[in-house]
């Protein structure tokens, strides 16, 4: 099947409320303008230098995801154009991109990334941690983020049950976060769910899926 067909696929089966980010990440230019000849233009890239590569070449109605891990210093690449950032697990991080956004004269959307999965090698904050935050006078002083929702990866396992148990605590912590009142945050995102897992992930309460190889094919 072709990268359109997939997403013709993939797409027909996704409730409306669920947003479909096609994730790019080492896949060609023109892989991804299939995608977007389509119709298609959420896409998510994991390294910034990339996915600034891709958008200097590529039409500029496309929203671009950034879903890797997020280093300080490469923020200022990807400030003037990225349209949400997924994977913030520290305040540290939060107050880099409110700085780099201003200087863009933006404001950036951004979801915590809450710790789900049991393996050390997962990033994310715990809940508490994000409370913590979201919480505080320094958190309500940045003016150029908005936190709009959370993100959990998974467990990479074949244990469906235990994906399961951690995509519901995601989605329980994900109401008790919302009850937080803040200018800057807005939760509305739950961003949980990649190719082998994103049916289990939206009946646990996702409503944004990162799905790459079942639209792009295997990586190389």
């Amino acid at each position: 099947m072709t990268i359109q067909e997939n997403l013709k696929k993939i797409k027909s089966e996704l409730p409306k409320h669920v947003t479909l980010v096609a994730v790019s990440k080492t896949k060609p230019v023109t892989d991804i303008m299939e995608a977007y000849d389509s119709g298609h233009r959420v896409f998510g890239e994991n390294k910034i230098q990339e996915m600034v590569e891709k958008y200097e070449v590529m039409p500029k109605d496309i929203e671009w995801h950034m879903i890797g891990h997020v280093q300080r210093n490469k923020v200022k690449y990807m400030a003037p154009f990225v349209s949400l950032i997924h994977g913030v697990d520290n305040f540290k991080l939060l107050k880099e991109i409110n700085k780099q956004a201003k200087k863009s004269e933006r404001i950036i959307d951004c979801l915590l990334q809450i710790k789900i999965a049991e393996e050390d090698s997962k990033f994310g904050m715990s809940v508490s941690e994000a409370l913590k935050i979201l919480k505080s006078d320094a958190f309500s002083e940045l003016k150029n983020i908005r936190v709009t929702g959370v993100m959990g990866m998974a467990t990479f396992t074949d244990d469906k049950v235990q994906i399961e148990q951690e995509f519901r605590f995601l989605d329980s912590k994900f109401k008790q976060l919302k009850t937080i009142e803040a200018k800057n945050c807005n939760l509305k995102t739950i961003s949980m769910g990649m190719s082998n897992d994103y049916r289990l992930a939206i009946d646990c309460g996702s409503t944004m899926v990162r799905i790459g190889s079942s639209i792009f094919g295997r990586r190389n």
